[in-house]
């Protein structure tokens, strides 16, 4: 094989365990989805795992084991460099060294301090040829969000929107539903399941009563994590997320000077609480993003309301923006997708790229991300 035609394979085989790391996205948390596929001197392909629901096993474990002694030799395909500390699970470096592969190719040095390089160090040590840097963008694109609750201790943020194509999201009585179509609809479920959690304001709740979970039969095994942003807790009692805490965990946002009795209720429900610091109308957003961090949320889905966005694009706490659009206009009257947030001047607006383009029937998803 030559070297162009070796490289070409490097790439086959790391795009498709990039695809088996994708299928776990928004189930791992707080570890990253990751990618793993095995390949003998032949060429076949031994062994395939991604990270399990939950976090464990790793991909590494999984792919091993479904290889067996057929490993010896072989050639590892990890989209994020191996673990080498010990955790909830022995360090995946050991397994590999142990299951005698001769070569590890890795999409993505782990920007965890624990690993960052140590991993790869530790496998050259053992005498395994280790190639770094394949489809590095691809693994970056999808392991963002750990990468950022790494390095910056908060959740990628997504802010999704569906909107009319003057950017209303709500006629001046309140309606909403439903402005985008089914096709779009369905989209959008898709998106929250590829979400550790998924975020709105306590006004979006009161007005729409939504119980925020993935609804598309079979599209992940471990639920949602709905987080309400309610200072006060003005969510009521008989709402559907905590009718509904069955379906998976809720967790809430708060001014920790809420009512004391208030939390007890809810805490009693089988909610969890986060009290933060904050104005007496609000809660300080970039703490609350913090805390969900250091909870262990990776992806953070936002769904609204309006202020919501506004602050959160205010504080510039928005990574990326999914932008439904359906073709129709509302004129000025209709509620704005985000509220008023003291823009002065055009230098000061945040700006999105473009990353895709998607047509869903008659409605269209754009998606962007946050220039530097």
């Amino acid at each position: 094989m030559t070297r162009a035609e070796s490289a070409a394979a490097d790439r086959d085989h790391m795009r498709a365990a990039l695809a088996l790391a994708a299928r776990r996205l928004g189930e791992t948390w707080p570890n990253p989805a990751v990618g793993c596929v095995i390949v003998d001197r032949d060429g076949r392909v031994v062994g395939r795992g991604a990270t399990a629901p939950g976090g464990r096993p790793h991909a590494e474990t999984e792919a091993l084991a479904m290889a067996g002694a057929a490993a010896q030799g072989a050639t590892a395909y990890v989209t994020l460099e191996p673990c080498c500390h010990v955790g909830h699970t022995p360090p995946c470096t050991a397994a590999l060294i142990a299951s005698g592969v001769s070569r590890v190719v890795v999409a993505l040095r782990d920007p965890d301090p624990r690993v960052n390089g140590a991993g790869i160090a530790a496998l050259r040590a053992a005498g395994i040829d280790v190639v770094e840097a394949v489809m590095a963008d691809a693994a970056a694109d999808l392991a963002a969000g750990f990468v950022s609750a790494v390095t910056r201790g908060r959740p990628l943020v997504t802010l999704k929107l569906a909107t009319t194509l003057d950017g209303r999201i709500a006629t001046h009585a309140g309606e909403s539903q439903w402005i985008t179509g089914e096709p779009a609809r369905r989209a959008a479920h898709a998106l929250r399941g590829r979400h550790d959690a998924v975020l709105v304001g306590v006004g979006t709740l009161l007005a729409d009563d939504p119980r925020l979970t993935c609804r598309l039969s079979g599209f992940r095994a471990r639920p949602v994590v709905r987080v309400i942003a309610d200072s006060h807790l003005r969510t009521r009692l008989t709402a559907s997320v905590l009718a509904s805490l069955d379906l998976g965990p809720v967790w809430f946002l708060i001014h920790d000077r809420a009512e004391a009795a208030r939390r007890r209720v809810f805490t009693d429900l089988g909610a969890r609480l986060f009290p933060l610091p904050g104005a007496e109308a609000g809660v300080d957003l970039a703490a609350g993003l913090r805390a969900l961090g250091q909870a262990g949320i990776t992806r953070l889905l936002v769904e609204g309301g309006a202020q919501l966005a506004a602050a959160l694009l205010r504080d510039d706490l928005v990574d990326r923006l999914a932008w439904f659009h359906a073709p129709t206009v509302m004129g000025g009257d209709g509620w704005p997708a985000a509220q008023g947030f003291g823009a002065t001047s055009l230098a000061a607006l945040p700006r999105f790229a473009r990353r895709a383009v998607t047509l869903l029937g008659e409605d269209v998803l754009s998606e962007f991300e946050r220039t530097a």
